[in-house]
């Protein structure tokens, strides 16, 4: 009777994935979990800038940008000045705006480069300039607004915007707290860059570990404040059925199991915990020893929790983004449905001769 119907399960037992493994045919992979194996597939998803950010030096206060307002003042040593005629040859020009391309035009000067120049640096070549049609000129060059060199703050920050560079706000760390902060779990943030066409990210964490990360901005940065997304999937005899997000930055099997509910203590088989991942033929090999594999593997990671260092070794195997986890049922689980489908399905025939007699023995 039990061979023509199907009892309900969550999945394939034990058994029956180390047999699907073992067909010659098959391009699947069982292993074992042991110290050797969690050594030889970690993979620190640790992030981090790129050199080109991190060798970037501070900005400094003082240098002038696209976008500055300039102010200059020019005094000449005649009477009769290229730009003046009043009385004590001063020329003012209040508002001289540094275009895109970081030029400014002075009258009989030209077009100076002062992005990237010192107020003093420029006033040099103004001078220079100058003094090569008017007698020993003097220039002065002052910033009057320091707006030019922005960056762009969006994402899980308590204040998007766009905010300027300035004395306290040229690293990373300090434009983010100018920002009002992140508004996600420090844990799971991670800080992405764009400058240009380059782009990098880094845990929100590492900034304060690890100095380096925190960079040194440049005008036209953009900051992007967003939460991990990797995130793996559950399945069998567990506490939930889900696709569960990391909620730190490594996350351990024995973790990962935990964030889901644990296992179900009347049908897990905590000695048919698999791993499903694809792995990267490089760490394939080393898995297995073998040095011709050149494509992605099906890799079956299996756990026995009953093992005397089974705890250890799940503390140690960490589970990396879109990683199965699945929990076979244990055999006891499945002898109970067996059970229960005789027992209902006996009591179902007693109700069933019960009622004809009752009838009279209309059936």
């Amino acid at each position: 009777m039990l061979s023509g119907c199907a009892l309900p399960r969550v999945g394939p037992d034990k058994a029956e994935i180390y047999q699907s493994a073992a067909d010659p045919q098959g391009d699947t992979h069982v292993v074992d979990i042991d110290s050797r194996v969690a050594r030889l597939t970690d993979m620190d998803p640790g992030l981090g800038f790129s050199q080109a950010f991190q060798s970037a030096g501070l900005l400094g206060s003082d240098t002038i940008r696209s976008g500055d307002t300039l102010g200059l003042t020019i005094w000449e040593n005649v009477d009769d000045g290229l730009l003046s005629d009043q009385p004590g040859n001063q020329t003012i020009l209040e508002e001289v705006q540094v275009g895109g391309s970081g030029f400014i035009f002075v009258p009989y000067a030209g077009r100076i480069k002062a992005a990237g120049n010192t107020p003093e640096a420029v006033r040099r070549v103004i001078t220079e300039k100058l003094d090569q049609q008017t007698p020993d000129p003097q220039v002065e060059v002052r910033r009057v607004a320091g707006d030019g060199a922005t960056v762009s703050v969006s994402g899980a920050v308590t204040g998007q915007g766009v905010y300027p560079i300035e004395a306290p706000t040229r690293t990373l760390s300090a434009m983010l707290a100018a920002a009002g902060g992140i508004a996600i779990p420090p844990e799971v943030a991670q800080i992405k860059v764009l400058r240009g066409t380059h782009s990098s990210r880094v845990w929100f964490l590492d900034l304060f570990e690890h100095p380096r990360h925190d960079i040194a901005l440049r005008g036209g940065d953009r900051i992007l404040v967003e939460a991990d997304t990797r995130a793996y999937t559950v399945m069998g005899a567990t506490g939930r059925q889900a696709r569960v997000t990391f909620e730190t930055q490594t996350l351990s099997a024995l973790e990962a199991l935990a964030q889901a509910g644990g296992l179900t203590a009347a049908a897990s088989d905590p000695t048919g915990i698999f791993v499903l991942r694809n792995e990267p033929a490089e760490v394939a090999n080393r898995v297995l020893g073998r040095s011709d594999l050149t494509a992605d593997q099906r890799m079956i990671y299996v756990l026995d929790l009953t093992a005397p260092s089974g705890m250890f070794h799940a503390r140690e195997f960490g589970i990396r983004d879109a990683d199965t986890i699945y929990v076979t049922e244990a055999p006891f689980a499945k002898r109970a449905k067996i059970i229960a489908a005789l027992t209902g399905t006996l009591g179902a025939v007693g109700s069933v001769s019960t009622a004809a007699n009752t009838l009279g023995g209309d059936f």
